[in-house]
C-alpha cells in the first residue's frame, strides 16, 4: 500500500512530530508499505533528505522559539502539499502531526476535499477535542467528571472559587505548552500572558490533587492504563521530552475497579467527542481518589516510548502491530 507519511509542521510540538515520524515510517515498512515522507515545511523528501531530517530527530527540551516557528510558517503551503502527487495518489495519508495544526481540523479538511484517506479523527471531531474549552463543556453537560474551571477573563471570586493552587493552560495548545501551576494569586496575571501566548482562550482550571493517568484508545478498545510520576509539579514539556524526569508505569499499579472506571471513561469521552480510529484520554485523581478527565489527544504521540504504544503494549500490541493496526481502521471507513 502507497503511504504518505504526513509530518513536522510549523507549532511547537514540530519536534515531536518528527521524531515520532522517525519511528512510524520504518515500522511501517516493515509491514511490507511503501512510504513517502512528507514534512510540511520541507515538502516531499527524498530518501537522502528522509535520512538527513529524521536522522538526527530528537525532541528538544525547550519547545522551538517564536521566531523559528514564524520562518518555518512562512515557507510552509499546506493546500499546495495536499496536491502534491505523493499525497493526492497514496492509498492513505498517515498523520503524525501535532499542535492546532495537526489536531485542529485544517489537516483533516484538506485531505476530506481531495478525497484522501486518513488516519486518525475527522475534521469536526478534531477541532473539538483540540478546543479545550469546547470539549469540556461538551464533556461536562454529558456528566464526564472533570475539575471546576473557568474562561479567562473571569472575576475573582469566580477564581477563588475553584480554590488553590490553580492550573492556567491554553484552551488550544498540546505538551503543556503555556501551562503553568499558580499557588499565589499574585502569580495568575503572568501565567496568563504565558498562556495567551498560545492560544486567544485561557482556562483557569482547579488543581487536582491526585495520581496521573492516560488511557489509550484503538477503535472500540480501551486498552491499558498508566500512571504518569513527573519529577516536576506536572507532566509540562520539560518532563515529556527529557529522559529521567518522568516515570511511566504499565500497567499502573491500581486497583481493578479504579482501573476498569478509567477505561470506561476514556472510551465514553472518545465517542461522546465523536473521535475515531484511536485517542489517548488523560486522567487526574480528585481529592476522594475518583478519576476525572483531563484531555483527549487525538493525534497522541507515536515514539516507540510514547504513551500510546505504552498502553497498547500492555494489551500485547507491539508498536509495528499498533501502527498496522491504525491504519486497518482508517481503511475500514
Amino acid at each position: 500500500m502507497r503511504i504518505a507519511l504526513l509530518t513536522g509542521g510549523s507549532t511547537s510540538e514540530r519536534d515531536v512530530a518528527l521524531a515520532g515520524a522517525a519511528q512510524v515510517a520504518p515500522a511501517l515498512r516493515s509491514l511490507g508499505h511503501e512510504v513517502t515522507l512528507v514534512d510540511t515545511v520541507e515538502g516531499v523528501l527524498d530518501e537522502e533528505r528522509e535520512r538527513a531530517l529524521l536522522g538526527v530527530a530528537t525532541v528538544r527540551t525547550e519547545p522551538p522559539s517564536r521566531e523559528r516557528l514564524a520562518r518555518l510558517r512562512r515557507r510552509e503551503d499546506l493546500p499546495r502539499l495536499v496536491g502534491e502527487r505523493a499525497v493526492s495518489r497514496a492509498d492513505l495519508v498517515f498523520l503524525v502531526l501535532h499542535g492546532e495544526q495537526g489536531e485542529g481540523g485544517a489537516v483533516q479538511g484538506l485531505l476530506d476535499l481531495v478525497g484522501v484517506r486518513y488516519t486518525g479523527s475527522g475534521m469536526l471531531a478534531s477541532a473539538l477535542a483540540m478546543d479545550k474549552r469546547s470539549s469540556k463543556r461538551l464533556l461536562r453537560d454529558a456528566g464526564v467528571p472533570q475539575a471546576d474551571w473557568v474562561e479567562w477573563p473571569a472575576d475573582a471570586a469566580e477564581v477563588a472559587r475553584l480554590g488553590r493552587p490553580v492550573v492556567v493552560k491554553p484552551s488550544v495548545g498540546g505538551s503543556s505548552v503555556g501551562v503553568s501551576i499558580v499557588r499565589d494569586p499574585g502569580d495568575l496575571a503572568q501565567a496568563v500572558v504565558a498562556a495567551a501566548a498560545e492560544s486567544s482562550q485561557v482556562l483557569v482550571e482547579a488543581a487536582l490533587p491526585g495520581r496521573e493517568f492516560t488511557v489509550g484508545v484503538l477503535g472500540e478498545r480501551a486498552l491499558g492504563v498508566g500512571e504518569i510520576l513527573p519529577a516536576h509539579d506536572f507532566f509540562d514539556y520539560e518532563c515529556k521530552y527529557t529522559p529521567g524526569l518522568c516515570r511511566e508505569v504499565f500497567p499502573a499499579e491500581i486497583e481493578d475497579w479504579l482501573a476498569e472506571r478509567m477505561r470506561r471513561l476514556a472510551l465514553e469521552t472518545h465517542r461522546l467527542l465523536g473521535l475515531r480510529d484511536f485517542s489517548r484520554i488523560d486522567f487526574m485523581l480528585d481529592a476522594e481518589g475518583e478519576p476525572a478527565v483531563l484531555e483527549a489527544n487525538t493525534l497522541p504521540g507515536m515514539t516507540a516510548t510514547s504513551l500510546l504504544p505504552q498502553s497498547a503494549a500492555v494489551c500485547g500490541l507491539g508498536f509495528g502491530e499498533l501502527c498496522g493496526e491504525i491504519c486497518r481502521l482508517a481503511l475500514e471507513r
